[in-house]
């Protein structure tokens, strides 16, 4: 359908032409057939009239090539050119939005779905910015279900506490769902929530690795030592044969010198935030194919939170450079709070994350940073992050961030970010030109909406949802710990989903070893054995603190009974817990055979609030205890 046609000056970039058709609209994509190109495609930015005329201002996309990519024209179009409305075929096949990647939503005027490279963003990192209640949450939502479905591993930095009600299905969606061949889903079976016990007891406690080195821990420090604090801190710290918070406070109060006490006091306060432990979270447990991590950081001080993101993004950044966990995608939501820019405060985060943006991309660790002040977060962090989703803006300091900061974003589209309606939004980096897109809607329940301030206390929907573990086959496969110095440096990109599917096939399982191989067992039997048969029992490994003594105990999810033997199948009962049941296997992540994994009979919260009745519980982890069953040659 023809919509007018071009005159007045024309360029590479953009042009004008005269409407003559009523279905020229703001955002509507055109074509023009070009006589060197072929068909190009262009986008109405604006209309004005002109005295009795109306004229659409248009930017130039482009045509696509013999090599299949999309090109910039060269030679400007002529005058008189017909201007076409834009076939929905032809804007599929030249700006490749629809492909198998992540369905973020479907194209502004048309019912085109806009597919996001999943492989790009995890590798090149994303960024959302969007003024508050512009739908920046809902929005990361969406992306989080498509790579839900994508079993690549996700860790979420939630500092108020907004993802966990994804868990829960949301059925008022159904229709606008039915549009685009979706339906409501809840993720329970694939969201884990870690956290502080002591402010949300349905979360899995968050425990970080207390080993660290002098440099490590004068990082986390609240505030800088000086030349005299850094010598003594490192000259206690590299004699010590185990590093933790009461080995360095026993060592400091040996020394003879009056600066040790401001130095305790620091590090007691490190101590008793409880936040860590020699029986830290499993890494592999974090970070695992198909399954989403919520950092649930909701009512912890800012400071600490911090903190918190600092050392485990560390961790897990080495890790993962050793290749000892999947490739992963981290979500953090409220980036100026933990990268802010230099002169609007500091953050003991900044260090890895600045890092992760620059480097991670060659170990296949993806970064989405989430801010509703652009202006706020580290320039050099946005600059990492090759596409953007931009929501409405309105704030002139960060309109001017993101005009300096996202590549190929025109000035009229930075203009129409500040009009944008809810669930609308401008994405960069999926093609050249920036597209706006509507934000479809979500299949599991929203958590970030704003409180009702004038009903609030009249009733609520509290969501309360558990999590199943995902079986599998196990295979039989050797793991070997790779040096954390023997790092690959060259530039390069992961395949994810090849590596991802890698550490699939290996079924890492969290279990304690029997003492004896098999074959031991077959050395030392005096009879001929027929078959031995591994079983997997479910187990819960408690770190429990009775009299100011910390042990740590392991109780089946069968019967409910603390396990002193597993080779030998010693229990007791609960009420007996003690510091004389203390277990000293940890159990590891490992790539086992087994013939049958029983079914857990209870859950663990149930063990956790039973337990609690007789001892504290700081810290717990699910695991299973492998038994063998010999069958003797009758």
């Amino acid at each position: 359908m023809i919509l007018g046609k071009v005159f007045g000056k024309v360029s590479t970039i953009n042009f004008n032409f005269k409407v003559t058709n009523s279905r020229a609209k703001k955002f509507s994509f055109i074509q023009i057939n070009h006589k060197e190109y072929g068909f190009v495609l262009c986008q109405i930015v604006e209309l004005f009239r002109d005295s009795e005329e109306l004229i659409a201002k248009c930017n130039v996309i482009g045509y696509k090539a013999e090599d299949g990519r999309l090109k910039s024209i060269r030679i400007p179009f002529e005058i008189g050119s017909e201007v076409l409305e834009a076939q929905d075929e032809f804007i599929k096949d030249l700006i490749k939005i629809d492909s198998n990647g992540a369905m973020i939503g479907t194209l502004e005027g048309k019912s085109i779905p806009v597919h996001m490279d999943l492989q790009k963003i995890l590798t090149k990192h994303l960024a959302i910015l969007a003024k508050s209640g512009a739908g920046k949450s809902y929005t990361v939502g969406c992306l989080l279900e498509e790579i839900m479905e994508k079993g690549v591993p996700l860790l979420v930095i939630d500092p108020h506490g907004e993802y966990h009600s994804m868990k829960n299905a949301e059925h008022s969606n159904q229709e606008k769902l039915a549009l685009l061949g979706l339906s409501s889903k809840g993720y329970s079976s694939q969201i884990e929530e870690y956290g502080d016990i002591r402010i949300k007891e349905d979360v899995i406690p968050l425990k970080l690795n207390e080993k660290m080195s002098s440099y490590d821990l004068m990082k986390l420090l609240p505030v800088n030592l000086s030349n005299t604090q850094e010598s003594i801190l490192f000259s206690v710290i590299k004699d010590l044969d185990v590093v933790n918070f009461d080995n360095i406070l026993l060592a400091l109060e040996d020394m003879n010198s009056p600066t040790k006490w401001s130095i305790m006091d620091l590090v007691r306060h490190l101590r008793d935030l409880k936040l860590f432990s020699s029986n830290f979270t499993n890494y592999n447990d974090l970070i695992k194919p198909g399954k989403c991590s919520i950092i649930n950081l909701k009512g912890i001080e800012p400071q600490v939170q911090s903190m918190i993101v600092s050392k485990l993004l560390s961790d897990l950044f080495m890790e993962r450079k050793a290749g000892r966990i999947p490739p992963f995608f981290c979500i953090l939501e409220e980036a100026h709070n933990f990268v802010p820019e230099k002169g609007f405060g500091k953050a003991k985060s900044s260090q890895i994350i600045r890092l992760i943006s620059s480097e991670g991309r060659k170990f296949g660790l993806g970064l989405c940073v989430i801010s509703q002040r652009p202006a706020l977060v580290e320039k050099t962090v946005l600059a990492q992050c090759t596409t953007q989703i931009i929501m409405k803006i309105t704030n002139p300091n960060d309109l001017r961030t993101i005009s300096g900061s996202v590549e190929g974003i025109t000035p009229e589209s930075v203009l129409e970010v500040q009009n944008l309606p809810v669930g609308s939004a401008l994405i960069c980096g999926i093609v050249d030109r920036p597209l706006f897109v509507n934000i479809r809607a979500r299949k599991s329940m929203h958590g970030g909406g704003a409180i009702d301030i004038i009903n609030y206390g009249k009733g609520s929907n509290e969501d309360a949802s558990g999590s199943e573990g995902v079986e599998e086959d196990g295979v039989v496969e050797s793991i070997k710990e790779t040096e954390n110095e023997h790092f690959p440096q060259e530039e390069q990109q992961v395949d994810i989903a090849k590596e991802v599917e890698r550490f699939s096939s290996q079924n890492l399982i969290n279990v304690v070893m029997p003492k004896l191989s098999v074959k031991e067992i077959k050395l030392m039997s005096s009879k001929e054995i027929s078959k031995i048969k591994n079983y997997l029992i479910p187990c819960v490994y408690f770190t429990c603190i009775k009299e100011n003594r910390v042990f740590n105990i392991l109780v089946d999810r069968i019967k409910g009974k603390i396990i002193i033997d597993p080779d030998e199948d010693v229990k007791k009962e609960l009420f007996d817990v003690g510091e004389d049941c203390a277990f000293f296997r940890k159990p590891q992540f490992l790539a086992i055979e087994y013939d049958v994994k029983i079914e857990e009979f209870i859950k663990t919260n149930k063990l956790y609030e039973d337990l609690r009745e007789f001892v504290e519980v700081d810290n717990f982890v699910e695991c299973y205890v492998m038994f063998r069953k010999v069958e003797y040659v009758e």
